[in-house]
């Protein structure tokens, strides 16, 4: 009976981990598209009001391009395959 016991409550807890987890997964995305809206708001209100106040060429410019660098940067890390290799110890082989 004992047995059976311990192995109910280990597994409740490991259900209960697991939903943990998936909860604070979904949090960490819902923050990181929160974030990404926001910023995005902030910079196209700052492109608005220099395109609509006639900003001069130079600022224009910079409001346009500074962005774009950005997300391309961030685009260019997001799509960048990178691969993991282990250190490996002396006489190991490939």
């Amino acid at each position: 009976m004992v047995l059976v016991l311990l192995l109910v409550w280990r597994a409740g807890a490991r259900r209960a981990k697991a939903a943990a987890n998936a909860a604070r997964t979904s949090a960490r995305l819902v923050s990181l598209a929160g974030r990404v809206l926001v910023n995005a708001a902030l910079i196209m209100i700052v492109q608005w009001v220099v395109i609509t106040q006639r900003g001069d060429g130079w600022l224009l410019l910079a409001v346009l391009v500074v962005p774009a660098l950005f997300a391309s940067y961030t685009l260019t890390r997001a799509l960048t395959v990178t691969t993991y290799e282990p250190s490996r110890r002396r006489g190991e082989r490939r």
